[in-house]
């Protein structure tokens, strides 16, 4: 299988891409989309049609996206809102499967805690796919997300194999 994780922004939007065999996961490729254009529409048009091209160029066979929270500024969650969506849209525009994951579910099952700060992520990241070279912040976040649907994929692939043999 082979996961893309997605960190969505409207400036920078992450995205992260992991193969899992088995119990190995390796790091495919990682990067960033920075939004283009003046105006609202033109860099989320930027966004989608930067994160179709990755998914055409690396062909993920699933997708897992970081649900955002609403914060103090109303028009920032909006806008943030609106990038999230292109996260989404993409990846179901080329039929995959979307999961969401909270960014302290991320955490917890990369680092351990569930408030990890950013560099904590990003070293956790790099242990977990040795000599990766990270493209920032972003594609660090990106690839915890990748991680954490790996993960999830393993252990809910475990219950439903322990749930089988417990029927039989």
């Amino acid at each position: 299988m082979r996961v893309i994780g997605i960190d969505p922004g409207l400036r920078r939007m992450g995205w992260g891409i992991v193969d899992i065999s088995g119990a190995k996961v390796s790091h495919v490729a990682n990067g960033v989309c920075k939004s283009e254009g003046g105006d609202l529409s033109a860099r989320l048009l930027s966004l989608h049609d930067q994160l179709t091209a990755i998914l055409n160029l690396h062909a993920p066979t699933s997708a897992a996206v970081e649900l955002t929270f609403v914060n103090s500024n109303g028009a920032a969650t909006l806008k943030l809102g609106q990038a999230r969506a292109i996260a989404l849209l993409v990846p179901a525009q080329a039929g995959l499967a979307v999961a969401e994951y909270a960014p302290n579910a991320v955490k917890k099952v990369v680092v351990g805690v569930g408030h990890a700060a950013k560099e904590q992520v990003a070293h956790m990241v790099k242990l977990q796919l040795p000599g990766v070279a990270l493209a920032g912040e972003d594609a660090a976040d990106a690839l915890a997300i990748a991680l954490c649907h790996a993960h999830h994929v393993k252990f809910s692939g475990r219950l439903e194999a322990a749930l089988a043999r417990a029927g039989a």
